[in-house]
């Protein structure tokens, strides 16, 4: 997947939002799932196989109102798949929220509320010197 929102792809953009954007039991929507609400939302033919074909960029050109109706299903606006600028702000959205439904992130975030700036500003230091630590473990050194 690409770094920055805006240079996306629409198979990019379509699997962050199955990445993110998951079932009250935590897991991720499958695609016959998601595919048989979309046919329902427009009417037309939406198989998952085709929806498949979008995630990994198989296809790339699927209607407006197929977009619609995946917008409706993940509970985005439509412009996140046509508009760069605003896609850039609602993946961030979309991110931070998939964030929160980490039980550790969202603990840590509650425990910081009461905390005065500069004890926001020490945390934020441990968590990048933690980041970078498990980022250079990653990469084998």
């Amino acid at each position: 997947m690409a770094e920055e929102a805006g240079t996306w792809t629409l198979a990019d953009r379509i699997d962050r939002l199955f990445l993110t954007v998951c079932r009250p039991d935590g897991e991720q929507y499958t695609h016959e799932e998601v595919a048989r609400a979309c046919r329902e939302a427009t009417g037309e033919t939406f198989s998952a196989t085709y929806l498949w074909q979008l995630r990994h960029g198989r296809r790339d050109n699927p209607t407006k109102r197929h977009l619609e109706a995946l917008a409706k299903f993940f509970q985005v606006p439509v412009t996140y798949f046509f508009d760069d600028a605003r896609g850039d702000e609602i993946a961030k959205e979309i991110a931070f929220l998939g964030a929160l439904r980490n039980a550790g992130v969202r603990n840590v975030a509650l425990r910081a509320v009461n905390l005065s700036p500069d004890g926001l500003d020490t945390v934020s230091d441990i968590i990048d010197t933690i980041a970078r630590r498990e980022q250079l473990r990653s990469q084998g050194r």
